[in-house]
């Protein structure tokens, strides 16, 4: 049986992946910060639920999580890192350190850790699938949004870099371009935006389940837009 090992599995979009694996009958991982936001989320542990607590800033609490999955489903066959943020910031030259830090630390070093801790267990098994999500964003750069479009930028290309490197060894690496995403979150911070332009979790979900799937094992390295 198939293991996916989804990060952020308590936000919207995070929720949706692990419903549309769990419907798919896979083992799912879980990760988030908390299990009560877990359960709220996706449901409680179950024989093929595991929620696991991690902080993905945190390269050892990820490396724990992945080790503990490993020896509850023998390996994991999918990473889907899901878990990011988004924050209207300033113009460039008055972004602060702190707002650099916090777009790299939830976009980037998460993904960083993520991989480094699942990627290894894949090459010592029989491959596997990474599918990251970076954004529309990673194509364009927008007013004000300097550092958030710097770090899906970064993911875009880690995704290619990664595939370049793993594709020989029956690891397959690609990212989603989500535009906007149609959360509550979303709905409240732009209540005047036409929301039915907007993707919805389900159907972003739809694509990341393909993209894990053996139907999709001739694809490396692309960065699928998706709105």
């Amino acid at each position: 049986m198939t293991t996916i090992f989804i990060t952020g599995a308590a936000g919207a979009l995070g929720r949706a992946v692990a419903k549309a694996f769990d419907a798919a009958g896979a083992n799912t991982v879980l990760l988030g910060r908390d299990v009560a936001r877990l359960e709220a989320a996706c449901g409680p542990a179950s024989e093929r639920r595991m929620l696991a607590v991690a902080d993905l800033r945190d390269a050892a609490s990820v490396a724990a999580a992945a080790r503990a999955a490993a020896e509850r489903f023998g390996r994991i066959d999918a990473l889907c890192n899901i878990a990011g943020g988004f924050a209207m910031g300033t113009p460039v030259h008055a972004t602060s350190d702190a707002q650099w830090d916090e777009m790299f630390d939830l976009n980037v070093r998460s993904l960083r850790n993520a991989v480094a801790a699942v990627v290894p267990g894949m090459l010592d098994g029989q491959g596997g699938k990474v599918v990251n999500i970076a954004s529309a964003s990673a194509r364009q750069g927008m007013a004000n949004v300097g550092a958030y479009c710097a770090s899906k930028d970064v993911v875009a290309r880690l995704t290619e870099s990664m595939s370049a490197e793993l594709r020989g060894q029956g690891i397959n690496v690609n990212c989603v371009l989500p535009g906007t995403i149609d959360t509550p979150d979303n709905r409240a911070s732009m209540p005047t935006a036409d929301h039915s332009k907007w993707v919805t979790p389900e159907a972003l979900a739809d694509v990341i389940l393909y993209l894990c799937s053996p139907a999709a094992r001739a694809i490396h390295g692309a960065a699928i837009p998706c709105t």
